[in-house]
């Protein structure tokens, strides 16, 4: 059965009655080339465990299991899980949890299946993101430090854009240092809107992360260093000097010996600064509350 044809999604939906649902961003891949890409993507060998968030009808759960040792797939519509069971019923190494992914403990899943013995590999983490939540996923994913040897998913252009964007460009933002603090980012494919049912309103594309062993910089205080990354592109048509006083609630002298003593102009933007450059913001900020609080 092509479980990405046309045909047989309109089938399977209509012997179950499903209905799409637009809230949860439900759009079903109705291409093998786009699968095959993913899959490779992925890198996905025959000893590792596969996590696949959101596998809608299991299409692309089913091209996993074909090639990894264990897929546990994590679906939030529990309208789904029956079909799922129907289209996976042939995989013995397929589980499949009713579960909303940002309340998910994936690292508790991952000692789960190492203790039972179901993948001796690595942990590669796919899939079709719902548009509205893919960066609290990927973000929930790389701060929880989930130990994956790749994540490859798929996700809105804008959202890759920025995600892909370095210093000095429109895209570049705070999600842009915030997934490259933690990990190389690969383009895999770009996915046309018309191979989804239902038809979104805009394109996608197939990124693929791998957290780095060692962070990208070694910043003083990560917590600070996500603070000022937030603060400087808040208003980030506006200076730091601007944009850190207001959003990062300090007084503009004190900003400013901050910036200077980094090493950077007051009178620069946020999407000009690079990774290193808010790491020396971020400990100028430690260094300033330890003068204060000695």
């Amino acid at each position: 059965m092509e479980l990405y044809s046309p045909s047989t999604i309109k089938e399977i939906r209509d012997r179950h009655n499903f209905k799409l649902s637009k809230s949860l961003g439900q759009n079903f891949i109705t291409d093998r080339n786009v699968l095959e890409q993913i899959i490779e993507g992925a890198d996905i060998g025959p000893e590792d465990l596969v996590i696949e968030i959101g596998p809608g009808i299991g299409v692309l759960t089913a091209e996993a299991a074909e090639r990894a040792a264990r897929v546990v797939a994590v679906e939030i519509d529990e309208k789904l899980i029956p079909i799922l069971k129907e289209t996976l019923g042939g995989f013995d190494n397929v589980r499949i949890l009713n579960r909303d992914i940002l309340k998910t403990d994936l690292k508790e899943i991952i000692r789960e299946e190492a203790e039972g013995g179901t993948f001796t590999g690595d942990v590669r983490i796919i899939g079709n993101l719902p548009y509205y939540i893919t960066t609290p996923i990927i973000m929930k994913l790389l701060e929880e430090a989930v130990p994956a040897a790749s994540i490859t998913i798929m996700m809105q252009k804008e959202v890759a854009d920025r995600i892909r964007s370095g210093p000095g460009t429109k895209s570049y933002g705070a999600i842009s240092v915030g997934v490259q603090y933690y990990c190389d980012v690969n383009k895999v494919a770009s996915v046309p809107r018309d191979v989804f049912i239902p038809q979104p309103k805009v394109d996608s594309t197939v990124l693929n992360l791998v957290p780095l062993k060692e962070k990208r910089i070694q910043a003083a205080d990560e917590k600070v260093f996500f603070s000022c990354v937030k603060a400087a592109f808040a208003q980030r048509r506006k200076t730091l000097l601007n944009s850190l006083s207001s959003a990062g609630g300090m007084e503009k002298d004190t900003v400013r010996r901050i910036l200077e003593n980094a090493g950077i102009d007051p009178g620069r933007r946020a999407e000009t600064l690079t990774m290193e450059e808010f790491g020396r913001l971020a400990d100028e900020v430690v260094n300033e509350k330890a003068e204060r609080d000695i």
